[in-house]
């Protein structure tokens, strides 16, 4: 039986307005960090200012990955469109260990020409500004994915938090050639580079476990035994298999009960499971139980 414990349209319209808040403030933000760049002689203020129009960029994705992702099933998915959004995880997840990589080589070509430049007071409270926006882009982003079950939303706000790490290096970089110590700037980069390619190659994990059907964690599968266990009409629990569809999950389970009850007592025991798995889960979009006789003594299948 299918199911949607999060309404489709309100999960479409959380998604998206979290979304186009943060590219407004982004589009704001890049503006003010290129221009205060450029005219207080800052080249890492500069950076993070084209850093932060990247944001743009990938929140755009998001937005189209909710679109495709909302779409009922049709002949050619019959499944739905949610694993766009793995989709965009997984291209998300690219893009961050990319920039990542750029940040990284950032601080070795500083190293390398040894060239600094002392910036003005300005870009200090510019980057404090951006510090505390870009982490609350974080905050949002997080919260709205994990109230939607988005992983693509869940992603997008790691990418605002690494624009917090870069921001962190930068005011690093500029307080340090104002003070006379310009390795700050390249040592906090390449610090800045290792956190932000590791979260993502984590994303990429992720996101390369939902396309290829990963199952849940085996604590809630184990849970979720445990509770139709409970039942006092399922003698032994066979088998439970679960799939990731994008922020949605697939259940298949099967169950050994009296082989002595009508064909209505088992369709009462599928209802009993299908409301167990729901209200163990949640956001289930359907459930396959099959229902098979059972030694009661042995309390194994015939």
């Amino acid at each position: 039986m299918k199911f949607n414990i999060i309404d489709v349209n309100d999960r479409y319209k959380t998604g998206t307005n979290i979304t186009f808040i943060t590219i407004i403030i982004n589009i704001f933000l890049s503006i003010i960090k290129i221009f205060f760049g450029i005219s207080q002689n800052s080249t890492a203020l500069l950076a993070d200012g084209i850093h932060t129009i990247s944001d743009v960029g990938s929140s755009i994705g998001i937005i189209l990955s909710f679109i495709i992702s909302k779409k009922p099933e049709d002949d050619k998915h019959q499944y739905g469109h949610e694993k766009a959004e793995s989709i965009a995880t997984l291209i998300l997840a690219i893009f961050l260990a990319a920039v990542g990589i750029k940040i990284g080589f950032g601080a070795f070509r500083v190293i390398i020409t040894n060239k600094t430049l002392v910036p003005g007071i300005l870009t200090v409270w510019i980057t404090l500004i951006s510090i505390i926006v870009k982490e609350g882009q974080f905050r949002l982003c997080m919260y709205g994915g994990k109230k939607i079950n988005s992983k693509a939303l869940m992603a997008d706000a790691w990418h605002h938090r690494s624009d917090v790490f870069s921001s962190i290096a930068a005011l690093i970089g500029i307080i340090g050639s104002r003070l006379g110590f310009s390795f700050l700037d390249p040592l906090a980069g390449f610090i800045v580079s290792i956190i932000v390619i590791k979260v993502g190659i984590k994303l990429f994990i992720e996101g390369c476990n939902e396309l290829m059907d990963c199952s849940l964690e085996k604590e809630k599968i184990n849970k979720l035994i445990n509770n139709i266990k409970s039942s006092k009409k399922i003698i032994h629990v066979k088998q439970v298999r679960t799939r990731k569809h994008g922020s949605k999950v697939f259940v298949d389970i099967k169950v050994c009960v009296d082989p002595n009850i009508t064909v209505s007592d088992s369709q009462h025991i599928v209802k009993e499971v299908e409301t167990i798995v729901i209200n163990n889960l949640g956001n289930v979009k359907e459930v396959l139980v099959f229902v098979n006789p059972c030694n009661i003594n042995y309390k194994h299948p015939l």
